[in-house]
């Protein structure tokens, strides 16, 4: 298995396997790879499916760069593959087995369905060596709150898996990984259960409506619901 392995499709299903230990750290390369996948599905995706081998799920990227162009580059690679896999019509499930740090957590908030285990922990690390964490604070405050926010990036304390998923960074939290299995085999059946083409509709409408006010999301809604009404029977 190479660091991150992208099985063929099956079943409508692309399963991403993550292992890179101890750490299951981001790379460039690794960002490329995954974001390529989300850009341009192969034929008869609908749901993409992250898991990581070892202790943990991700604790965040490679830190390699030591002049502003090399970081700079590492930035961008970890800002587009969170667009990649916000903007994807493929629907996004994170299997957590393990602790996500930083821009592990950033990747399980991207996913549109996340499952931890009970005893993972989630944490923004950076403040420990020296960093205020940008790519974090883009879209942190949105999901938790301004306040729960600068907690966790100011002191680095870490979540619980519980408190993740009453903040909204997961969906759910099952005791074992076993448990972890069946629970993400059932949702991505669910899923799968349901039009491609719908899922990507609705992914494409949060964002929008994400990004205007309500009055302008009502009537973005009209023109989207006469569109989709119109549609509906196709694949």
């Amino acid at each position: 298995m190479s660091d991150l392995t992208i099985h063929p499709v099956e079943n409508g299903v692309i399963l991403a396997e993550l292992s890179r230990p101890p750490e299951n750290l981001f790379s460039i390369e690794l960002c490329g790879q995954l974001a390529a996948v989300l850009d341009d599905p192969p034929e008869g995706a609908h749901v993409l499916r992250l898991r990581a081998t070892g202790d943990v799920f991700c604790l965040g990227r490679d830190r390699g760069g030591s002049t502003p162009a090399e970081v700079r580059a590492e930035a961008e690679a970890l800002a587009g593959l969170t667009r990649s896999a916000q903007r994807t019509r493929l629907v996004t499930v994170a299997e957590v087995q393990g602790d996500a740090a930083g821009f592990g957590v950033g990747l399980v908030a991207a996913f549109d369905v996340s499952v931890a285990v009970r005893d993972a922990a989630f944490r923004f690390p950076e403040v420990g060596i020296g960093l205020a964490p940008a790519l974090v604070l883009a879209w942190l405050p949105r999901v938790v709150g301004r306040r729960k926010a600068f907690w966790l990036t100011a002191t680095g304390e870490p979540l619980a898996a519980e408190q993740a998923a009453a903040l909204g960074l997961l969906n759910e939290v099952v005791d074992t990984r076993d448990a972890l299995t069946k629970r993400v085999d059932d949702m991505v059946a669910q899923l799968r259960a349901r039009s491609p083409r719908v899922h990507g509709d609705i992914k494409d409408m949060l964002r929008v409506f994400g990004d205007v006010g309500d009055e302008r999301a009502l009537d973005v809604s009209i023109d989207r619901l006469v569109v989709g009404s119109l549609r509906r029977g196709e694949g």
